[in-house]
């Protein structure tokens, strides 16, 4: 099982691959985003570790969304979940007491579309997922070594049931003939209701070198996407409120935006962040256990 202390080497370890940090927050605490509301006109949201594990919603993340709605604040959530396409992500959080309008939520699955073309695609997605909502010509990757061949490019959206084996088949055709790899979840774990789950980011790191685009917070595309919803917001009036420091806060600080590391729930478990903070450089403005 990963510790947070593993995820934060694993991330440092490729840190030149992410964006640099332009300048350390105060690493102020506070006590829930009311604090700071006034300084604040739009709030962005990660899901998993600061709205929910996995499917169980994390106590008080509606209510407080929901005050911060009536407070006229903008509420937006971007997640690197890329396992449900819309419809499905939607009535997820329909379910968690959190329901969206359409350009409230922004993920990471919505960035790697945009960069599918017709060819013929290999995607390696939850085994729920139709793909209905993928352009382009898709094929499902399982154990056959064919398929994988077959695939012009590679959509890698969900680990659910990724396995070592599988793994060792992508390596070995990937080597053979390098093709485009489309990683639709940057993240190297997940935080859920049984501990931290190993997700696309992680296994990307073992593929050949040059064949991989990631998607996803920390890298641009996903902020590019939630900034055309929020037209007029000042950067340095948007906050990122998530739980992973080389993810959550790094993009959005690179972003110009102003950064909340929530600790209770995710990565971090109720640990004091500010040893990561300090060896890494990623300090966020705010600092708080639950929203």
């Amino acid at each position: 099982m990963q510790t947070a202390s593993d995820v934060f080497d694993a991330y440092e370890a490729i840190r030149t691959l992410l964006p640099p940090m332009p300048r350390a927050g105060a690493g102020q605490d506070i006590g829930s985003l009311l604090d700071i509301a006034a300084k604040v006109d739009a709030f962005v949201f990660d899901a998993f570790g600061v709205l929910n594990l996995g499917d169980s919603p994390i106590p008080g993340a509606a209510e407080r969304v929901g005050q911060l709605r009536q407070m006229g604040k903008a509420v937006r959530i971007l997640s690197n979940a890329a396992s449900y396409d819309r419809q499905a992500a939607f009535a997820k959080f329909a379910r968690l007491g959190i329901p969206l309008a359409e350009d409230e939520l922004v993920t990471s699955r919505d960035a790697t579309r945009l960069a599918m073309d017709d060819r013929l695609w290999g995607v390696i997605a939850a085994p729920g997922d139709t793909l209905a909502d993928l352009p382009g010509q898709c094929l499902r990757l399982g154990a056959d070594r064919a398929d994988y061949d077959r695939a012009e490019g590679i959509v890698f959206l969900s680990s659910a049931d990724w396995t070592d084996s599988r793994q060792k088949i992508l390596i070995e055709s990937l080597a053979a003939h390098p093709r485009p790899v489309l990683i639709g979840n940057a993240d190297l774990v997940a935080p859920r209701e049984t501990g931290l789950t190993l997700e696309p980011g992680h296994f990307a790191r073992s593929l050949p070198d040059g064949t991989t685009q990631f998607f996803g917070k920390p890298f641009a595309d996903v902020y590019d996407l939630t900034l055309a919803t929020l037209p007029g917001y000042a950067p340095g009036r948007i906050a990122m409120c998530g739980d992973t420091l080389h993810t959550d806060i790094l993009g959005a600080a690179a972003q110009g935006w102003r950064t909340v590391l929530v600790t209770a729930d995710g990565l971090f478990s109720g640990q004091d962040t500010r040893p990561y903070e300090a060896r890494s450089g990623i300090i966020p403005d705010w600092r708080l256990a639950r929203i």
